[in-house]
């Protein structure tokens, strides 16, 4: 397995941690008896050799190495090594992943042995690399084919149907007989997984040949397979401190049964009816782990696509009575990213809080404790419920950093916490390390509530870290946004951020002195000198200058070069200060609707500087509309999310609809 091995100049390869003279021990270690001493070899082969996908010199050397391992049938565990070898070679994009491609593609032919491997996780395994990988179609489908008639593994034939529907979509010209598979498989006599996946892939690549009656079908199929379902414990696995173990832990109870939902969900794509449906049954599963696999889909479904989502939430919220603790803890986790739209589920939120307050606070060992899940979700939904159960939480020993962060969005319903939220940022040091994590959200509270009373806590931090290095520093940039917020009420604060404006909080000191004073002589100079700059700053003194309107008039040439700027931010945010200031939509406009179409996070503030316009703003108006039009989020982003997806997106919605209520008005 390992000949020529030492024939190698390791140590003058690399991965993505330098050298890769520790590859060879991780290679002979993908061999060992010992299960834990393979799992930290693949941990290695993943975590270093192919780090997030990446394909380096020694990943092109180890490609020899790991077929002669799959072709030995005494190496355990050998279907994770065509996978390692499947990963590989699917790297698109450089001239390392093409090289990887060919290698891997150049071995094929092994792929077909292993396709009728005695090891049902090899066969599972090659029945997609046959598909990914061999030159010859024919040859493809008529081995999936031959395989689906004498295979009995059910893991083994939900690959190949998998692959089936991978062959579809990858060869459309020569489909019809794998669709013909598919959609024979998709009925009795076969059973309920396997019926599941069957659909799963139709809907991938030939949503025309799914059933009229989908959804209750898919249902009843889900049902049947729950209580089909064995209790027999999967594989047993070493228990290690590696990134395979670790993913392996964050796994679904049922990986399977997650598995195939969620391909049938992204097959349905933009069919959100048919989805939402489809959530509603499986959320009244008798099975607690149906459900907790549907609270999962349901978060994907709401991270893209918008609408009346408010059944589905409640039933999401229905789940927090269970004894389930991983169900309960799954709707937690979801809950907590819809904020407002989390309103339905907002009962139950307040039963959670109030039958286990021990759920209040987060601990960890040897942290800080943070916000429990079912307060942050209810805070966030922006229920007043939460407000007494807030400052129970500022009356104890323990305040949470995060706090702050959630009670912005109580509105004015978060009053009555000023206080505490006063005497959290009267314990805050200037010098500590930890004062700006403890202070920004204490100070974005306060500024949300316009507590003026904090003043002189948010002006003793000001002036004690007003010359900070680093994060010490950055307190100064939260404490002016605080002052910005107070406006003419904090007026005495002016002397102090005048203090600022020659300073590198400039931009964000004009902000506030702008907002006390209403001064444009006052700030001007300081935006116009940020503006003349090189550095991150000119966004944030064009953002100031457009405050500013038409008093910001001798900004109008460096605004305009900013237009002409290589970063879309600077682009935005100038040319809506130039038509603030100046009034003309041109050649504003261009500009605008380039940022909008290319980098959809820029329309929130775009659509916010066309609804400050006022009726000026008409040559964008056909931009929102059209998104009021569209069902899907503008934050849909393939590959991850951000916790504040859904917020950008509802508040881009609610900006929209406020311009074009105004027109309609």
């Amino acid at each position: 397995m390992f000949t020529g091995i030492d024939e190698i100049d390791w140590a003058a390869l690399r991965h993505a941690y330098g050298s890769a003279a520790d590859v060879p021990g991780w290679l002979r270690g993908l061999a060992s008896p010992d299960p834990a001493e393979r799992e930290r070899a693949l941990d290695g082969m993943y975590g270093a050799v192919h780090h997030q996908g990446d394909v380096y010199d020694s990943t092109l050397a180890s490609i020899p190495f790991l077929f002669a391992l799959v072709a030995h049938e005494e190496v355990p565990d050998r279907g994770g090594l065509v996978e390692l070898l499947t990963s590989i070679g699917g790297v698109n994009g450089g001239d390392a992943g093409a090289d990887a491609s060919a290698v891997v593609r150049s071995g094929a032919e092994a792929f077909v042995a292993l396709a009728g491997d005695p090891d049902a996780g090899v066969r599972a395994a090659a029945a997609g690399a046959l598909v990914r990988f061999s030159g010859e179609p024919a040859r493809v489908l008529g081995l999936l084919r031959q395989r689906m008639a004498v295979e009995r593994d059910d893991g083994v034939l939900l690959a190949l149907i998998e692959a089936l529907g991978l062959f579809v979509r990858r060869h459309r010209g020569q489909r019809g007989a794998a669709l013909g598979l598919l959609a024979a498989h998709s009925t009795p006599p076969h059973g309920p997984g396997l019926r599941l996946a069957s659909l799963g892939q139709l809907a991938l690549g030939a949503p025309d040949r799914l059933p009229a009656d989908l959804v209750p079908t898919a249902v009843g199929l889900l049902r049947d397979r729950s209580r089909q379902r064995s209790g027999t414990p999967g594989p047993d696995r070493p228990d290690t401190d590696t990134l395979v173990g670790r993913l392996r832990r964050l796994r679904p109870s049922d990986e399977e049964g997650s598995h195939l939902l969620r391909t049938l969900h992204a097959g349905l794509d933009d069919r959100v009816a048919d989805r939402t449906a489809l959530l509603a049954g499986q959320l009244a599963s008798p099975d607690p782990v149906d459900r907790c696999n549907a609270v999962w889909m349901t978060a994907g479904l709401l991270r893209e696509w918008r609408g009346d989502h408010s059944r589905t939430v409640a039933l999401v919220g229905g789940q927090l009575a269970s004894d389930e603790g991983r169900l309960r803890d799954a709707a937690v986790w979801v809950l907590t990213d819809l904020f407002a739209l989390a309103a339905p589920a907002a009962d139950a939120l307040d039963a959670l809080l109030a039958a286990r307050p021990g759920l209040r606070l987060h601990r960890w060992e040897g942290a800080a404790p943070a916000l429990g899940g079912p307060l942050k979700a209810l805070a966030r939904s922006g229920d007043p419920r939460a407000v007494p159960v807030l400052a129970e939480v500022l009356a104890g020993p323990d305040v949470p950093d995060d706090l702050g962060h959630v009670i912005v969005h109580l509105g004015r319903a978060a009053a009555p916490l000023a206080p505490a939220l006063r005497r959290g940022l009267r314990s805050v040091e200037p010098a500590s390390p930890d004062a700006v994590d403890r202070a920004a959200p204490l100070l974005a509270a306060l500024g949300a509530l316009g507590d003026t009373e904090s003043l002189p806590e948010v002006l003793r931090l000001l002036r004690g870290t007003a010359d900070g290095p680093g994060r010490q520093g950055a307190v100064v940039g939260h404490a002016l946004r605080a002052l910005a917020a107070f406006g003419p009420a904090a007026r005495e604060a002016a002397p102090a951020v005048r203090d600022l404006l020659g300073t590198r909080h400039a931009p964000a000191a004009a902000a506030a002195l702008w907002s006390l004073e209403g001064d444009a002589s006052a700030v001007l100079p300081a935006l116009l000198g940020e503006l003349a700059g090189d550095g991150p700053r000119r966004r944030q003194a064009a953002d100031g200058l457009a405050r500013l309107g038409p008093a910001a008039r001798p900004a109008l040439p460096g605004l305009h070069r900013l237009t002409e700027s290589d970063q879309v931010w600077e682009r935005m945010s100038a040319a809506c200060a130039l038509w603030r200031i100046d009034g003309a939509p041109e050649p504003v406009v261009p500009v605008l609707r380039a940022a909008w179409a290319q980098h959809p996070h820029t329309r929130g503030t775009i659509a916010g500087c066309v609804r400050d316009l006022g009726p000026a703003g008409a040559p964008l108006w056909d931009l929102l509309e059209a998104e009021l039009a569209a069902p899907r989020r503008h934050t849909a982003r393939k590959g991850g999310y951000g916790s504040h997806d859904i917020l950008k997106d509802e508040a881009l919605v609610r900006t929209c609809r406020e311009v074009v209520a105004e027109q309609e008005g």
